[in-house]
């Protein structure tokens, strides 16, 4: 297959680096300020999936060198905040055939992409290995929790043909599969990146230390009562019933495996980075006030990261 990997962060450089290696040809588009980092298109993982490295076939700042290719998948990588901006670009990309993949975090993302380019050409993925950027086209894969999951939300892709991709990029040695109910899942992990991210970050600690202690679960479980309040008011569905059973799974089944992890908002913040909180709590402020559901919890959490936010950039 011909593949384009949008955004060279650490999600992008693992499923390019994987890709690649698994004999694909693969471009990467990248922000202007890093193609000098870039410029052999040599990247490498490193982490809990060992040591991998590859030559990509490109490494662009924009989609004119890659016109006259035919382009079978582009995968998008960038923050939800670039996500419109990076759609707009590629959207002169998507012929007949072409299928971009929403591989982000948070809310909306799927839906600005559908709008742009048409939902018969997008697939939903639900990204919950975690990965940290080392230097530009270095990144560690640091934890997974789950496989990789594929679908389309609307049913406006064929089955066989979201198989087909998912098995591909499985073998390539990302962990994937097929799921139909990819909105429920996706759902699952806002549920999960709602409580632990700004947390983590405003706290400079891992997911462990946050369910060690009874204050800091009190907050979260709060953040997730309110999720499934705004879900319920604009018929979202979830997997779980009720708050209880999400919460009994979230502290058993979710955290443990991923506990040594450190959410990419500290990561970023660290790094003097605009940060995803308006996909994460923020939309479930903005999903909140569309019904008139109160989020107290996740409005304050949202205003305390947006002045954090501020304050590291304004450092920079």
């Amino acid at each position: 297959m011909n593949i384009v990997v949008v955004g060279l962060g650490a999600l992008g450089t693992t499923f390019a680096t994987l890709l690649k290696k698994a004999g694909h040809r693969v471009f990467a588009i990248t922000k202007d300020k890093y193609l000098s980092a870039l410029s052999e298109r040599r990247i490498r993982i490193l982490g809990i999936w060992g040591e991998h490295e590859a030559v990509l076939d490109g490494v662009f700042a924009g989609i004119d060198p890659l016109k006259n290719e035919r382009i079978d998948i582009i995968i998008l990588t960038v923050k939800s905040y670039d996500t419109a901006q990076a759609v707009a670009m590629l959207a002169p990309l998507v012929a007949e055939d072409v299928i971009v993949i929403s591989a982000q975090n948070g809310y909306g993302n799927y839906e600005t992409v559908a709008h742009t380019v048409g939902r018969e050409h997008v697939l939903l993925a639900r990204i919950i290995f975690g990965a940290r950027t080392v230097t530009p086209g270095k990144a560690e894969v640091t934890v997974i929790a789950d496989k990789v999951r594929i679908g389309q939300p609307e049913e406006a892709i064929p089955d066989d043909i979201i198989v087909r991709i998912a098995s591909e990029i499985d073998k390539a040695g990302v962990p994937t599969a097929y799921a139909a109910d990819v909105s429920e899942i996706l759902w699952d992990k806002i549920l999960y990146n709602c409580a632990l991210n700004p947390l983590g970050a405003l706290l400079e600690c891992n997911y462990g230390s946050l369910a060690e202690h009874e204050d800091t679960r009190r907050v979260m479980n709060q953040l997730i009562g309110e999720i499934f309040e705004v879900a319920k008011a604009h018929s979202i569905k979830l997997h779980w019933a009720n708050p209880k059973g999400y919460i009994d799974h979230f502290y058993t089944k979710l955290v443990p495996p991923t506990k040594e992890h450190y959410p990419s908002m500290y990561h970023d913040l660290k790094a003097g980075k605009r940060l995803e909180i308006d996909a994460l709590n923020g939309a479930i402020v903005k999903l909140g006030s569309e019904r008139g559901v109160p989020v107290p919890v996740n409005e304050t959490i949202t205003r305390i990261i947006r002045v954090k936010e501020a304050m590291s950039l304004g450092s920079k």
